[in-house]
């Protein structure tokens, strides 16, 4: 009798273990039946994840599909850069008259602080910068004839580059140097000239009159005019 009854146990033991079970959703094995795709050409399968969408193209290989291109391949566009200030030498003393009157092809000629009332009734003038332009700087114990600057970029509202020669009356040319507006009516009737040597803006402020420019057929280019 007791040998009988250890026979049926083992036989429902068995049973038990054999006996199939329903999956569950989300358990290894269903995940791992539903990870496996036939693509649409050949009987090739493979595993699926984020590299295969649901028709089974793989998105990692931009050669898979023709003219497609990937964000690495792209080439890198270079970030225009702001030329730096720069003192060359004229081969010579060279004054801020001529030099302005040779980027600006402006025919003023005289002390610069004259150009502005001389400009009258000949070209435009007025209080906002504009490339090609000419910034008239007023006569002063330190600037005793005045001072012009030829514009060449406007960086925004109250800070331009210009190019000059004999500034602080050392003859020389100076490329690409910040001039801001430090008016209290941003009228760019007062500014600061950037001192290069130092690399910062110098704590002289002078008067200015304003800006005088060209006429629409003389405007020239600024970048060639700079070289």
């Amino acid at each position: 009798m007791i040998p009988r009854i250890l026979l049926l146990c083992l036989l429902g033991a068995v049973t038990a273990c054999t006996a199939p079970r329903a999956p569950v959703v989300g358990d290894a094995q269903s995940t791992t039946s539903s990870a496996y795709v036939k693509l649409a050409h050949g009987s090739r399968s493979g595993p699926l994840s984020e590299s295969w969408n649901d028709r089974g193209d793989d998105l990692t290989s931009a050669s898979r599909v023709p003219g497609q291109t990937t964000l690495a391949s792209l080439p890198r566009i270079p970030q225009p850069t702001r030329p730096r200030p720069a003192i060359l030498s004229a081969g010579r003393h060279l004054e801020c008259v001529p030099y302005a009157r040779k980027l600006s092809t402006f025919t003023i000629r005289g002390d610069a602080w004259t150009w502005w009332t001389k400009a009258k009734g000949q070209y435009r003038r007025g209080a906002a910068p504009q490339p090609g332009a000419v910034i008239v700087l007023s006569k002063t114990k330190r600037l005793r004839a005045g001072h012009l600057a030829y514009v060449a970029e406007v960086l925004n509202e109250r800070e331009i580059l210009v190019h000059q020669a004999n500034w602080l009356n050392r003859g020389r040319i100076h490329r690409y140097t910040p001039v801001r507006d430090v008016s209290e009516n941003n009228d760019w009737s007062v500014v600061q000239v950037w001192y290069t040597p130092s690399q910062r803006y110098g704590s002289g402020r002078y008067p200015a009159y304003g800006f005088i420019y060209p006429s629409d057929r003389d405007g020239p280019d600024i970048r060639q005019a700079a070289n």
